[in-house]
């Protein structure tokens, strides 16, 4: 069965810019285009999907996620098989402040040797064009939801 995730896509202004995460470790460490993802991370069966992205925001951003009304953004399936299921929410981060947390890999490969590394190296803000360009082929529907679901509640 495929792993199942939840996120959080952070948005702020007008026009909307979201926050995006670039993943850690050295397997990620020189690609930018497309490797870009909403925070986000596996849940288990039973468990609220919300209150896993709210969980999983906080452990790769190292600060809790703001108050307020998610705009539910229903389910997407990555390359890989991955389910995520998303919500919107508004508020603002200092991409400055952002602390993941960590997990371990064997590297180089075949070394015997284990490193830490965090699971979100940087996040930054992006207008919706920009996050389509950074951000993994499969999520960008996550930015097409965001920017129909902020168009039908902006005045």
């Amino acid at each position: 069965m495929p792993a199942t995730s939840a996120g959080i896509v952070l948005y702020r202004g007008q026009p909307p810019e979201v926050l995006l995460v670039h993943p850690g470790g050295p397997i990620w460490s020189r690609r930018d285009r497309g490797a870009w993802s909403i925070p986000k991370g596996e849940y288990e069966p039973g468990e609220d999907p919300l209150d896993a992205a709210r969980r999983e925001f906080e452990e790769e951003l190292g600060a809790p996620p703001p108050a307020g009304q998610a705009l539910d953004l229903g389910e997407i399936r990555q390359k890989s098989g991955k389910r995520v299921r998303s919500w919107a929410l508004a508020g603002d981060l200092d991409p400055a402040v952002v602390r993941s947390n960590t997990f371990a890999l064997e590297w180089p490969p075949r070394s015997g040797k284990h490193q830490e590394f965090p699971d979100s190296d940087r996040a930054q803000w992006f207008t919706l064009l920009e996050a389509r360009e950074r951000i993994i082929a499969a999520q960008i529907p996550l930015l097409d939801r965001v920017e129909r679901a902020l168009q039908t509640t902006t005045p």
